[in-house]
Formats: structure tokens, C-alpha cells, sequence
């Protein structure tokens, strides 16, 4: 949806290093430096921000309203304007700029947390199935991908070798992501789930990030080169795998066409693909052709904190374009098995 009213930027991003267990901190001690890192990008105190809003999940952390006990990394004084999405990060990012839109606020702060480290992230998300035919059943994460990349290789569109050279290029990239928990060269490895090896996968790990959002002139007066969100749209597959073409995603063609990423050719994309098979499919979707760089961070196959990963590649989209390595770049997210909903955002620099 791009809607009349006031142009939103991007105009600061921060993330941890991401890492496959962080026993030692809570997600308070986790989220502490991130929060006060991307406030310093700006200069903005915890009283200069009109909204805040949050994703992360209360499966993952085990217990109800944890996102309560994450507030007391923005602080409790002065009061704040808040709200949460129990989705990854890029969903609560899509409210605030809803917000913004509005003119109810100039700025919003938006951040996600998750810790998969804890538990079984394979089996935590088959909570989200149908309950009554699939979640019985316990399939999890990867053999939901699994058949997703058997079916695009039973169709001619890939083939094991091309899901392997996925995985080497992107984590390949990440080398030159400091925050990155896989990077270089990583062995393919076994079969977890045929046709997916575990080169195939994402990590598992913990992670937060946060974005600053801002209005109009003030994020000109925050940001030397703002990341304009020219267009930002998300829709959402069938909850029933059996009713879904999984070798095509139309929800993320659809978000893309209404968020405008069609119109005008992106120099990058940043795509939150967690297996190399849905890389494949995203390509495909969002019309990506060999001229676009594809994940230079590394993507969600070097990093991938659950609740996270699509916030930061909305995050990572945006640094390319503070940097000046990027003019128009494509951010994408996802929540739910095999690309079910698909979250599509077009950043843009001043010329």
C-alpha cells in the first residue's frame, strides 16, 4: 500500500553480532547496546521518540507477554508511546510507518529480539501449523523446506549443485559482516531433509536489531542520506500447504507490485531467504535478474535470529543506501513455513 501523506525514512540501523547461544544474557542485557547504539546514530534520547514498537515471540522465549520484560531496555521514564506485533521485526517496522503516515509521530524507534538458542527452533514453529491435520504430524522448519526444494527441483527449476553455489555466494558475502554467525567458506555438509543439506539451512542462533524511523525534513536533520521508504506492502498465503503452488510465491509479487518495486529497476535486494531453495523462489517472484546484487550481507543463510532476520535485511537495505552503494534497494521478509506471508519494502536515496 502507498499511501498519500508524508514521506518515512530509515535513518539509522544497529544489530548484534549474532551468535549461536548467549546463555549468559538475558534479552534485556541483549537488546541495552543495540537500543543505545541506534539512538547515538541519530543524537535522539529515549524522550525525543514519538512511537516505539517491537516484534519477537513469546513461543521462542517461552512465556506469556515476554515483550513486556523487553521494555525495560527502552526505559521506563519517560512514558512512551508503545506498541508490539508478535511477528518478526519487519512486521512492527510496517506499523510504525503506518503510524508516521498518520502524523501521530515524527520518529519511531522499532527493534526485535529473538533467542532460538534456549529450545528446538524446528520444533517450536511447528506450533504454527493447521492444529488439527499438519502440527500432529510434527513437521518441522526443514522438511516443510524440504519438500518446498523437491518440488522446485522435480520441476526443472533448480537443482542441488545451483542451492549449493546460493549458499557459498551468500555466506561468501558475509565475510564482510562483522555481525555475521557463518561466513567464508562453510562445508555443504550431510542431508539434514533430501534434498537439503545442512549448507542448505540457516543457523541457529541469537540476535536483536533496531531501526530509527523519521518523517519529512527531521530525517534530513537525522540522517546525512535517508533510506526513503518509497513503498511498503505485505500479504499472506493459504495456512494450508496443500492448497499452495510452493514452487511460486504470489503474496510476494503481489507486496512487491503495491509496494512499487516493479516500476523502476533496484541495484539491491535484500532477501530474508533463511534456505537456498527459497532464494530460488523469491528471485523468481520479485523478477531479480543477474545485474542486482543479491543479500551482500550474507543474508538470513549467515544469520538468521528468529523474530530478526526480516527486520535486519530491511536494516541492511537501508545501510547500503546511507552508505552510498546503493540508490534503490528492495528489502524482503518472511514469517510462517515456505514463504506463507511475505512482507516486500523499497528503499531510495536522495539523488
Amino acid at each position: 500500500m502507498i499511501a498519500a501523506g508524508r514521506d518515512i525514512a530509515v535513518v539509522a540501523f544497529a544489530q548484534t553480532d549474532h551468535r549461536r547461544a548467549t546463555a549468559e544474557l538475558s534479552e534485556v542485557e541483549m537488546l541495552l547496546p543495540v537500543l543505545d547504539e541506534v539512538r547515538a546514530h541519530t543524537g535522539l534520547r529515549a524522550g525525543d521518540i514519538g512511537f516505539t514498537c517491537s516484534g519477537s515471540s513469546d513461543y521462542l522465549a517461552g512465556r506469556a507477554f515476554s515483550f513486556t520484560m523487553a521494555l525495560d531496555g527502552v526505559g521506563a521514564w519517560p512514558p512512551i508511546s508503545e506498541s508490539h506485533v508478535e511477528m518478526d521485526g519487519a512486521w512492527a517496522l510496517y506499523e510504525a510507518w503506518v503510524r508516521l503516515r498518520t502524523g501521530e509521530a515524527d520518529t519511531a524507534l522499532v527493534y526485535a529480539h529473538g533467542k532460538s538458542s534456549p529450545g528446538s527452533p524446528r520444533d517450536v514453529l511447528t506450533r504454527q501449523l493447521d492444529p488439527y491435520y499438519v502440527a500432529p504430524l510434527w513437521p518441522d522448519a526443514v522438511a516443510l523446506a524440504a519438500l518446498q526444494a523437491r518440488a522446485l527441483i522435480d520441476a526443472g527449476e533448480t537443482d542441488e549443485p545451483a542451492l549449493a553455489a546460493v549458499a557459498a555466494r551468500n555466506r561468501a558475502d558475509a565475510t564482510a559482516n562483522s555481525h555475521a554467525q557463518l561466513a567464508g567458506s562453510v562445508p555443504h555438509g550431510d542431508y539434514v531433509v533430501r534434498p537439503l543439506r545442512t549448507g542448505d539451512c540457516p543457523p541457529v542462533g541469537d540476535g536483536a536489531a533496531a531501526v530509527v524511523l523519521a518523517a519529512g525534513e527531521r530525517a534530513r536533520d537525522l540522517c546525512a542520506r535517508p533510506a526513503w521508504i518509497r513503498g511498503i506492502d505485505h500479504r499472506i498465503e493459504a495456512h494450508a500447504l496443500g492448497v499452495r503452488d510452493l514452487i511460486d510465491s504470489p503474496s510476494t509479487r503481489l507486496a512487491a507490485e503495491r509496494a512499487g518495486a516493479f516500476e523502476r529497476p533496484v541495484d539491491t535486494a535484500e532477501l530474508h531467504a533463511p534456505f537456498t531453495s527459497q532464494e530460488v523462489v523469491l528471485r523468481k517472484a520479485l523478477r531479480l535478474g543477474d545485474d542486482v546484487r543479491i543479500n551482500p550481507s550474507g543474508g538470513a543463510l549467515a544469520a538468521n535470529p528468529v523474530m530478526v532476520a526480516g527486520l535486519i535485511r530491511i536494516g541492511e537495505a537501508a545501510a547500503r543506501v546511507h552508505g552510498g552503494t546503493s540508490d534503490r534497494a528492495l528489502a524482503h521478509a518472511t514469517s510462517g513455513p515456505c514463504l506463507q506471508q511475505n512482507l516486500v519494502a523499497v528503499l531510495e536515496g536522495d539523488a
